[in-house]
């Protein structure tokens, strides 16, 4: 269960991080309008990401067609993900936390692992606002969300957000 203040219909806090080339990011300006599914990383190194953002991958290009965005975030350095990036095919953007100064806000810290330090692996999907629509603990593989249940989540919010959903 993630904390109390990253449950659904609750905002999201507007993160402050530099992406995969090391430009300023802020959370807020990234949905442009769109959802967008939040995925907070371990780490390039660990064979359940790598797992799992090559499926977000097989996502990207409905998500691109469909009006939704993801974003990946990570305690990776912005070269790390860079590379990592590149070697998947994503398209999508990356957010790096290599100073770890949201891990402790967000109450995300994954304890198990003291030697990299990471990220917990959470999945947020978000209205345009930041507000929490579904939060999915990914712990455990098996806890993270299908990549159907990430469609439903999109289809969920874009139904709601878009005015001409039905003509």
């Amino acid at each position: 269960m993630p904390p109390s203040s990253l449950t659904p219909g609750k905002r999201f806090p507007d993160l402050d991080l530099p992406d995969h080339e090391g430009r300023p990011r802020r959370l807020a300006d990234l949905p442009g309008g769109d959802p967008l599914v939040l995925c907070f990383s371990r780490g390039w190194w660990c064979p359940k990401e790598q797992r799992f953002l090559r499926a977000l991958v097989e996502l990207q290009s409905e998500f691109e067609v469909a009006y939704a965005r993801i974003v990946v975030v990570s305690v990776d350095e912005p070269g790390v993900q860079a590379a990592f990036r590149a070697g998947l095919g994503a398209r999508f953007l990356f957010l790096s936390d290599a100073e770890r100064r949201w891990l402790g806000p967000l109450g995300l810290e994954e304890t198990t692992d003291t030697t990299h330090a990471p990220y917990q692996p959470y999945v947020f999907s978000l209205r345009p606002d930041l507000t929490i629509h579904a939060a999915y603990a990914g712990y455990w593989s098996f806890g993270r969300p299908t990549l159907e249940e990430l469609r439903t989540d999109m289809r969920a919010i874009s139904r709601d957000i878009r005015p001409d959903w039905e003509l």
